[in-house]
């Protein structure tokens, strides 16, 4: 296993030994020992799986209180996988990061708590996988509009198919302060 740094600290991406043959391939998505000898100590509580058409763009999500952290791979596609630090405080406030996770590639990303997440599907579907640090909770459920220009994700898709939780969600600088997650150095 290979932890690879981006250019959010604390945001991640995992590269598996992969094992293969004309059989097929095997690896480990996930070994608490391992991940927590390369500092990740992870305690996922909830794991999910959604599927997506080409085009779809899901996000910028986020739960406050009670923040989520997600250990996101792609099983079947590609994506174009975003972070977002909305850390109040944070010296990388606003900052955003991306990695291309696909089935072939087999990278996983860690996303930790107080940072909003978000992708866009670049193959005709994907099947996306993510574990949590915390179960949804309706009433923490957020999110940051994904065309925010304040941010300036550069997303590879020109026209997303957005939910109407997506196209309407606010502006990062229009959400009140108590709605977000507090840096802790």
């Amino acid at each position: 296993m290979k932890v690879v740094e981006t250019s959010l600290p604390g945001c991640v991406v995992i590269e598996p030994a992969v094992f293969g043959d004309d059989r097929g391939f095997f690896y480990e998505s996930y070994n608490a020992e391992k991940f927590k000898a390369a500092g990740l100590d992870l305690r996922f509580v909830q794991s999910n799986v959604s599927r997506s058409a080409k085009g779809v763009l899901r996000g910028l999500h986020y739960q406050w209180p009670n923040p989520q952290g997600k250990f996101v791979s792609v099983l079947e596609g590609e994506v174009y996988d975003v972070a977002v630090d909305i850390r109040r405080g944070s010296p990388h406030f606003g900052k955003w990061t991306a990695v291309l996770l696909s089935a072939e590639n087999k990278r996983h990303f860690w996303i930790p708590e107080g940072f909003a997440h978000g992708f866009a599907v670049l193959s005709d579907y994907a099947t996306f996988a993510y574990q949590c640090t915390a179960v949804y909770d309706a009433k923490a459920d957020a999110g940051v509009r994904w065309n925010d220009a304040a941010i300036g994700v550069d997303w590879p898709v020109g026209a997303p198919l957005l939910s109407g939780k997506d196209e309407k969600a606010p502006l990062l600088a229009d959400i009140a302060a108590e709605r977000l997650p507090v840096f802790v150095p």
